[in-house]
């Protein structure tokens, strides 16, 4: 290393600080000097993994979608390619009991009445509101809520105990005050054609037996411990447990906390990034500042074996709409999801999440949350649940929420930016682990293109 060679820095320690330092590391080659720095005394943000009922079962994200391919890319780039798929196991819904999910949604929009009616999810006068969206003339979409299309695509019904199921529970959200252009599947099902279920009916993909899922058998965690093993491998200088107070552009370059650098990735949650960017950045700061963030609480409990309805044998896991949430929305069956979560004594592994944007749980405490998640999975299932291990995760203020015009407000950001500091992560584009790797690698090619080190922000991936 000689003095010449740039210093750049990544703050943020999660998925996409990591993925973009491994970005840069790969696309530098030793052409210079990267610092990451975290002020936890952990890498991986929200993804953890920790051992459960002899087992390693994560605390956050459990597996990745693979039709993104940067995960994939970025696993492979690590060294892990033994990943393993989730088993057939289908899903359902809680309406008063468990019912299954319609064959053929495309992110919660049927594809077929036949299968909505069939599955009785929806009522009859709920169905027959979905089949008006194939007569129902074109609607603007300047709201850009994915409520307010649903409904007046497909009804209340349809909304309540299938998009917003899903697409809630993946955003932890409430999809009337949410994006439709931040979810890219639903807003081209709202662009690509009048109706929505003849544009999911033309647009969805024939099976071809591929996984749409995968992930590590020794968990999400083992995903970031290999990022961080190879960038130390690539020379990497890794700063855990340090806060950054401020950061600063001065002449072209960054001051961090006085520390000098020729660029920064600033992959921190919108709110620290603005806490950050307060002098340096007063605009981009304040538009950061005004981004909401939801928590969550993942509850994961062992049952004994056979205690659990035979019903649920064949389940992956269920959603419970809004309209019928207390504290609970979504329960994952994890020893029937993933085959390599499956105790040796047969007992079942469950994830029970709770909260939402407009549902906050913070006010729990461990005794509490215990009590609710038994009462109200023990409802769900018509069974008494008696769990013989308990685990309580809190991921408080962990779901940004993208209000409409999210995509507006992330263009002004990232135009407001010194072009020493690129922002990333899951506050600007995306929850998914897909598009936070995604993110964090696109900031690392802008920041190598800007010192004139790598390909362009659209180049070459890492590379295996």
């Amino acid at each position: 290393m000689t003095r010449h060679d740039p210093r750049i820095a990544v703050v943020g320690g999660g998925i996409s600080g990591l993925s973009a330092a491994l970005e840069l590391a790969l696309g530098t080659e030793g052409r210079a000097d990267i610092a990451l720095l975290e002020s936890q005394e952990r890498t991986g943000g929200v993804i953890r993994t920790s051992e459960f009922a002899g087992l390693p079962v994560d605390e956050g994200a459990d597996a990745f979608l693979r039709r993104v391919p940067d995960a994939l890319e970025v696993a492979a780039a690590v060294g892990m390619r033994d990943l393993t798929a989730p088993t057939g196991a289908s899903a359902a819904v809680w309406v008063d009991r468990l019912r299954p999910l319609p064959e053929g949604l495309l992110l919660g929009v049927p594809t077929s009445v036949r299968s909505l009616v069939r599955s009785q999810l929806v009522s009859p006068r709920g169905s027959a509101r979905a089949l008006a969206d194939l007569v129902l003339p074109s609607r603007g979409l300047e709201h850009d809520s994915i409520g307010t299309w649903v409904r007046a695509r497909l009804g209340s019904e349809v909304h309540d105990r299938l998009i917003d199921a899903l697409v809630g529970s993946i955003y932890a959200a409430d999809t009337d005050r949410f994006s439709l252009a931040s979810v890219p599947q639903l807003d081209g099902l709202a662009r690509g054609g009048r109706s929505a279920i003849l544009t999911a009916l033309r647009t969805r993909r024939p099976p071809t037996g591929e996984p749409i899922f995968a992930a590590p058998p020794t968990g999400m965690g083992s995903l970031t411990d290999a990022i961080v093993s190879r960038i130390v491998e690539l020379g990497v200088t890794m700063r855990i447990g340090r806060a950054v107070d401020r950061i600063q552009a001065v002449d072209g370059s960054v001051e961090i906390d006085g520390e000098r650098f020729d660029a920064v990735v600033l992959a921190t949650p919108a709110r620290v990034s603005a806490r950050l960017l307060e002098t340096s950045a007063p605009t981009a700061a304040s538009a950061l500042a005004s981004i909401e963030a939801a928590g969550v609480i993942m509850v994961t409990l062992a049952v004994p074996a056979g205690s659990l309805p035979p019903s649920c044998s064949d389940l992956s896991g269920y959603l419970v709409p809004k309209s019928r949430q207390r504290s609970v929305t979504a329960v994952s069956f994890a020893s029937s999801k993933w085959a390599h979560l499956r105790p040796a004594d047969g007992s079942q592994i469950l994830r029970v999440s709770l909260g939402r944007d407009g549902l906050d749980m913070d006010d729990l405490d461990d005794d509490d949350t215990q009590t609710r998640v038994i009462d109200e999975v023990s409802l769900h299932l018509g069974c008494d649940v008696a769990p013989t291990a308990t685990r309580i995760t809190r991921w408080p203020g962990a779901f940004p929420q993208y209000r409409p015009h999210h995509g507006a407000l992330v263009a002004s950001i990232e135009g407001s930016l010194p072009q020493t500091i690129v922002a990333a992560g899951a506050s600007l584009h995306g929850i998914g682990v897909p598009s936070c790797v995604a993110s964090g690698r696109r900031a690392a090619r802008t920041v190598l293109e800007r010192l004139g080190l790598g390909h362009p922000p659209n180049g070459d991936p890492v590379r295996p």
